[in-house]
């Protein structure tokens, strides 16, 4: 849900400065700096980023990637997307380093600033969707408290599953943005012994004490799979990976990845499948394993993937992904459901039964989008208002119409 921002979760990379020529000017008095105070610094994080060098396209790169995987495999179910491209793990990698690059900020501003930019895209959607559970029938008790703050999972009945089972990510962002203050602590303390241990609660949760079968249990289980790629994040904001032996990583990588897919193909008893969804220590260990080269690569080569301003549409693309990843991944489910008979309602166009392949998961696929990027047009400003930005319709741009009638200046 990344989406930590992620999703509503990203900062930006960082600034390039320059200076243009001059004329000789006579040296100017040095002035001794007053410190900034957490509102201003929170103030300066909420500026839009630059779009041209000061973001990480490669980074950026990987979120848009993980969340095209995301609805791939929500429409077609392959087991095997997981283990071609990893996304959850990546979106947690993503976010470590951005909460670990963040908290060199006060600790409650940064968690206050990503709540923020979090919660609001949230409740809006949780409007619509308790809204229409609450017409099926749904009758929420005391854990609807779960709906205002999701450290939990939020309530729902059947009849909406599909769209609310999806907040397992957003949750469990949630609470390692809570955690990270102490996270990077005992991080700092032993980097590499510390991120190696990371995988231990998982084989714990596995061999030794099963979690209960409950809220609780779901947080813990969901916490303990994908701790090794936030902590990873941190290692790479800290240059860990680049300190590293190559041979090194390979070697303890594809072991990661090695033993992750055979234990997700010999303990398929209880799903039927090897999708790494359902089986946590084989997700654990086949998301450390990718991610951590992913993350070595970045910094062994410095990867960058700064060419890709060179193409301006392509470019843009990217750009509308990172800013929305949170609409994008709320959204999608609802998008995917209402296309099912948005097609129906095809069936009834002679030219559309004939010509149009309304049977096919790609047409479903096809439709799927375009009812996303609808979503993205009216609901996107959401997150642009969470994170005190001014609203827009599609970042990047020019200028066009608001939601609602309203005119914005378009851009970063």
């Amino acid at each position: 849900m990344s989406w930590e921002r992620q999703p509503g979760h990203q900062q930006g990379y960082g600034q390039w400065y320059g200076y243009s020529g001059y004329t000789h000017q006579p040296p100017m008095p040095v002035v001794p700096r007053e410190p900034v105070p957490p509102a201003a610094a929170e103030a300066e994080e909420e500026k839009p980023p630059p779009r041209l060098p000061g973001r990480d396209r490669y980074f950026d790169t990987l979120r848009a990637v993980a969340l095209i995987r995301v609805v791939t495999y929500h429409t077609f179910g392959w087991a095997w997307a997981g283990m071609v491209f990893p996304s959850m793990g990546i979106m947690f990698a993503l976010a470590g380093t951005l909460m670990a690059k963040s908290l060199e900020r006060p600790a409650l501003t940064v968690v206050r600033s990503r709540m923020r930019r979090l919660l609001p895209p949230f409740w809006f959607w949780g409007f619509f969707v308790v809204g229409a559970m609450l017409i099926h029938d749904w009758m929420p008790g005391r854990q609807i408290v779960y709906w205002i703050v999701p450290l939990g999972d939020p309530p729902g009945n059947a009849w909406a599953e599909q769209a609310w089972e999806i907040l397992w990510y957003l949750r469990t962002y949630l609470w390692f943005v809570l955690l990270s203050p102490l996270l990077l602590r005992v991080f700092r303390l032993a980097p590499v012994p510390v991120l190696l241990l990371s995988l231990a609660p998982i084989v714990v949760f596995r061999f030794a004490w099963q979690p209960p079968d409950n809220r609780l249990g779901s947080a813990l289980t969901d916490l303990a799979t994908f701790l090794f790629c936030w902590i990873l994040g941190f290692a790479h904001r800290d240059g860990v990976p680049a300190r590293l032996r190559p041979f090194a990583v390979a070697v303890l990588s594809l072991a990661a990845i090695g033993f992750g897919g055979w234990y997700a193909f010999t303990h398929q008893a209880g799903t039927g499948s090897y999708d790494l969804d359902d089986i946590p220590l084989a997700q654990a260990f086949w998301s450390a394993g990718y991610v951590t080269l992913l993350m070595w690569a970045k910094s062994y080569f410095g990867i960058d993937f700064a060419w890709l301003t060179r193409f301006r549409r392509t470019d843009r693309i990217v750009t509308i992904f990172n800013s929305r990843a949170v609409t994008i991944y709320l959204w999608h489910e609802i998008a995917l459901i209402l296309a099912v008979p948005l097609i129906d309602q095809f069936w009834n166009v002679p030219a559309f039964e004939r010509y149009l392949p309304l049977e096919s998961q790609w047409f479903l696929f096809g439709i799927g989008w375009i009812l996303i990027a609808v979503f993205v047009l009216l609901c996107g400003w959401v997150e642009d208002v969470a994170g005190k930005k001014k609203p827009t319709l599609l970042p990047g741009g020019g200028r066009a119409a608001a939601p609602c009638g309203r005119t914005a200046t378009m851009g970063q």
